[in-house]
């Protein structure tokens, strides 16, 4: 008898015991069955998060005309000129604000007023002679002294020694953003502003050659635009390689004529004011019909002049509305919120490298890395889909390099709550699929996450 209750019990034991062992298989299952959606039946060293670019090298023709231009140009010291003017953009500040000057230009006056008064009971005026020349002596040393940088035929020259390759290197990553994740964007326009020596241009058409009917360059420096357009044929008196592309000088003044991709790189940071800043922001916005490209070199004061931008966009309100769809952050932001790095780490900026082969000139190394920042803004309507809102998987950012250890990926990653976090990603805890994913990914690709609520991605002691 007890042996007969001893199997029933047993019994009883492993029916009570089996709903829970089911319900864990089939949880199991869906999240496994969700990993694979998330693969899109890619494998996982290409899985849709990746979107960073292998050794790039300037196209061709790009390459042999600038190489000819250099070699008619004829210019002494080219490699050493090329070096300080990459050193100097490089470690360009913002303009300091006029209310910021005043407010410590008062500071330094009371501080050196109460010092005068204390050593020496002179006349009035007198002092207050001797404590300006002090202040602005001091406001001189402390505060950065911002100049515009005006193009000529021969820093145009310098200029492209120094940038053509790393320019065009930081803003083929960042289409190819768009390029990977929007599949069916087909853009005919493209409105370049700051245009430069046209990289823009050169690596919308690498992308979209097909599609695009029509280029707009604008830059005011004559000779940036002269040089740009001479790139395009080559260096020499041929037709243009790439037909269509218009160079200006001012931006077109219609509010309604919108261009399908409009980029701006390295040219926020080359206008003096914030407010000349947010006024060019929004009048680029106006003229974007689905993207707007922006970027920076990977400073400090390149991600903050970002980050102003993105604020602009998704705060200020526009007096005249000539397209109701809303700005949306498309990328590298994987959410509208502050930016983490700014409130947890205000001196690291948010940036990315992308590896790139320089002009094969004397003094040039045979593989060099450029260090950007960019945003990328899309229309509403079509972004919403795009980006994924609602749907189990949610991503996330790579925002540093990436450390694969045994057993364990090391990552910091940017969520879509607006957290940075510094996750070990282990196949026991997020499973075989996102194990493998953080393991092929690297420094700027995507990473999925599985739901918003996933508790299991703890953040690592």
């Amino acid at each position: 008898m007890s042996a007969l209750l001893c199997r029933l019990v047993g019994a009883g034991w492993r029916r009570s015991a089996a709903p829970p062992l089911r319900d864990t298989l089939r949880c199991k299952s869906a999240a496994a069955q969700v990993q694979s959606e998330f693969l899109e039946g890619s494998p996982h060293r290409k899985h849709p998060g990746v979107t960073n670019l292998k050794m790039l090298r300037l196209p061709e023709a790009l390459q042999t005309g600038a190489l000819t231009l250099i070699h008619k140009s004829e210019l002494k010291d080219l490699s050493e000129r090329s070096r300080k003017l990459k050193n100097y953009l490089w470690s360009r500040k913002r303009a300091v604000e006029a209310p910021v000057l005043r407010e410590k230009a008062m500071v330094l006056e009371r501080k050196w007023m109460e010092k005068e008064l204390q050593s020496d009971g002179g006349d009035g005026s007198t002092i207050e002679a001797k404590v300006r020349r002090k202040v602005l002596s001091e406001l001189r040393k402390e505060t950065y002294h911002w100049m515009p940088l005006r193009y000529d035929a021969e820093l145009a020259v310098v200029y492209m020694v120094a940038r053509l390759a790393g320019g065009y290197a930081a803003v083929m990553r960042a289409l190819n953003e768009i390029k990977k994740r929007d599949l069916l964007f087909a853009p005919r326009s493209l409105l370049d502003f700051g245009s430069g020596l046209g990289t823009a241009l050169w690596a919308s058409n690498t992308h979209w050659g097909d599609s695009l009917k029509e280029y707009v360059c604008v830059d005011a420096s004559g000779a940036m635009n002269a040089l740009a357009e001479q790139l395009l044929s080559g260096g020499s008196e041929r037709a243009p390689l790439i037909k269509h592309a218009y160079f200006r000088q001012f931006l077109p003044v219609s509010p309604k004529v919108q261009s399908d991709l409009v980029v701006a790189a390295f040219s926020l940071s080359e206008l003096p004011t914030q407010k000349e800043r947010e006024d060019t922001v929004l009048t680029l916005w106006r003229k974007t019909s689905s993207y707007l490209v922006l970027v920076e070199n990977g400073t400090k004061e390149g991600h903050q002049i970002l980050m102003e931008a993105r604020n602009t966009l998704l705060k200020k309100k526009e007096k005249v509305v000539h397209d109701s769809r809303k700005p949306v952050v498309f990328a590298p932001c994987t959410h509208e919120l502050p930016c983490p790095k700014l409130l947890n780490q205000p001196t690291v900026p948010c940036n990315f490298l992308q590896s790139y082969w320089p002009l094969p000139l004397p003094g040039n190394g045979e593989r060099e890395q450029e260090k950007f920042s960019y945003l990328i803004v899309g229309r509403e309507e079509e972004q919403r889909e795009k980006l994924g809102e609602g749907e189990l998987v949610q991503w996330g950012r790579l925002t540093s390099p990436v450390h694969r250890r045994p057993r364990h990926v090391q990552c910091q990653i940017c969520c879509s709550t607006g957290e940075l976090k510094q996750l070990a990603v282990t196949a026991h805890h997020h499973g075989r699929d996102m194990y493998r994913c953080a393991r092929s990914s690297d420094w700027g690709d995507r990473l999925p996450i599985l739901s918003k609520e996933d508790d299991t991605l703890t953040e690592e002691p």
